[in-house]
């Protein structure tokens, strides 16, 4: 415990960062059944382009908060697919796969995550402690934001960069890992729980881009027609003088993605697209040029 710790008052609020993936899924589980204390609120950042399992699977859990007098909140600041298409929308970057004019390989900055699903989340914490932007929120009030980070990844717990949040991994304190949540899960009827992620997510694997084409063949023809939409970047990119120099794919082979033999096999996909601790981190420092710009 850090000195900070110690004189900090109680929490005005506890709130949930709810991807709907598993691991936040079972927090809030837990918490409906009186496991670990109850949230305040529960928070979902909807990005207008979740496959229509997670939206499914979040209505799912709207009945459980309810049930336990939890408010879900969807917070959104519009649909990323529709505003990467539109010149007229504010340009965020996504992490696309990008083959330079020489065959060089780079990667986009992953803007994203903060746009679509981080800021609203503060956002809503701000405005739920009765500080609305642009409010100045005082001194020692604070809401604890819960999020799904287990065992198995526990170098991605990270403190809020913000004074009016405070970041707790009940996770961690119980010891569980993605598995036991997985478990936890199944033993009360959710283990079909989805892995939340965009349709178009550039991170997704082989595999994950396989399994939506035989499952979901509407997300995925939505997904290729994207891909073909953002060839030189989402629209309006090139007007704001942010040339990718270069051909952007969502796939990482750099080819258009009905093209993609997703027979092979391309390792282990994230888990999930978590606001606070996106995996695809991971994917772009595996990029050869050294270019940075996921509850699962």
């Amino acid at each position: 415990m850090s000195p900070r710790d110690v004189y900090r008052p109680a929490p005005a609020l506890k709130l949930l960062s709810l991807g709907a993936g598993v691991q936040s899924s079972t927090l809030l589980l837990l918490s409906a059944r009186g496991a670990i204390p109850r949230f305040d609120y529960a928070l979902f950042a909807d990005t207008g382009w979740e496959p229509p399992a997670v939206y499914a699977h979040l209505e799912r859990l709207e009945a459980v908060a309810a049930d336990a007098g939890i408010p879900l909140l969807r917070v959104a600041v519009g649909n990323i697919r529709d505003d990467a298409l539109d010149p007229r929308h504010r340009f965020a970057s996504m992490p696309l796969f990008i083959k330079g004019p020489n065959g060089e390989r780079k990667m986009g900055r992953r803007q994203c995550t903060a746009e679509y699903k981080v800021r609203p989340l503060k956002r809503e914490a701000r405005r739920l402690l009765g500080y609305p932007h642009p409010a100045r929120v005082p001194k020692g009030v604070y809401a604890t934001q819960a999020i799904g980070i287990s065992v198995d990844e526990v170098h991605r717990a990270k403190d809020a960069d913000v004074g009016h949040l405070r970041n707790v991994f009940p996770l961690l304190d119980i010891g569980w890992s993605r598995r036991d949540c997985a478990a936890f899960l199944t033993l009360h009827g959710l283990g079909d729980t989805p892995k939340s992620a965009c349709v178009g997510c550039p991170f997704r694997s082989n595999e994950s881009w396989a399994e939506m084409r035989a499952t979901d063949p509407a997300s995925f023809e939505d997904a290729v027609a994207f891909d073909a939409a953002i060839r030189h970047g989402p629209a309006g990119a090139t007007e704001r003088g942010m040339s990718l120099q270069g051909t952007a794919y969502l796939h990482r082979d750099r080819i258009p993605l009905d093209q993609v033999d997703l027979g092979i096999d391309t390792g282990p996909e994230p888990d999930g697209c978590s606001p606070w601790s996106c995996r695809g981190n991971d994917e772009e420092d595996d990029q050869d040029t050294g270019t940075h710009g996921g509850d699962r």
